[in-house]
């Protein structure tokens, strides 16, 4: 019980500081309010199930954490302007690049009918897909495969969202995007000068970007990502 009671206090700090960060950085992504329901799914979602044992006590701390194998759960902060940046829909189908363990997807699952989510690093699929299952974010599915090249045989979708960091805009995810939709995606060198992007496919199949935000990501892995970064080298 004192656990639960400390966590629900973390959980409350975690979305005042969310708030703070969004004010302070308004300049920037141009609002100084993110949507209401994206900051309610962020109140919904229990962040401290989504991190290592030996972490939840920081789960609600504005800052990534590891998980294990190289990856990390992203800041709060970032998960909810991402979110916000991709402007999700209730009865939108959502591509996600980058399951981890899961925190990205439930939230999604929140504000969306369908999320696809897919993970390059094998040891991290089966705790994420039983961690959805038994937390109720039934209308999420896991797939395993190299993220960079999307899910074609699933596409198009309502709106992409990477959560790892590329060298460049994936071809594929672009070409998988509605009309209409939103590509959110970090792009950049591995650990450095990377940029929060917004890119909207236009009905006339031709994209606006917007910068954002610079960001620090862990990178795309998989053989795509490797292709991408040989492209621009």
């Amino acid at each position: 019980m004192v656990a639960a009671m400390e966590f629900e206090e973390k959980h409350r700090r975690m979305i005042e500081v969310i708030e703070e960060e969004v004010a302070y950085t308004s300049h920037a992504i141009g609002k100084s309010k993110l949507d209401a329901r994206v900051m309610e799914a962020m109140r919904q979602v229990p962040r401290h199930e989504f991190v290592p044992a030996a972490s939840q006590m920081l789960a609600y701390s504005n800052g990534p954490l590891s998980i294990g194998h190289g990856q990390t759960i992203s800041q709060p902060y970032i998960v909810a302007l991402m979110t916000d940046l991709l402007e999700p829909q209730a009865e939108d189908t959502i591509l996600e690049i980058g399951t981890g363990s899961g925190y990205q997807s439930a939230i999604l699952a929140c504000l969306v009918k369908q999320v696809h989510t897919t993970e390059n690093v094998s040891p991290l699929i089966a705790p994420a897909r039983e961690r959805l299952q038994r937390l109720g974010y039934n209308n999420v599915e896991v797939h395993e495969c190299d993220g960079y090249f999307g899910l074609p045989e699933l596409a198009p979708f309502d709106g992409i969202i990477v959560t790892a960091a590329s060298p460049h805009v994936p071809e594929p995810l672009l070409e998988q995007l509605k009309p209409g939709g939103r590509l959110v995606i970090p792009v950049g060198h591995e650990f450095y000068a990377q940029e929060l992007l917004v890119i909207q496919k236009q009905e006339n199949g031709q994209f606006t970007e917007r910068k954002v935000l610079d960001v620090v990501f862990v990178p795309l892995t998989g053989s795509g990502h490797h292709l991408a970064a040989e492209d621009i080298n």
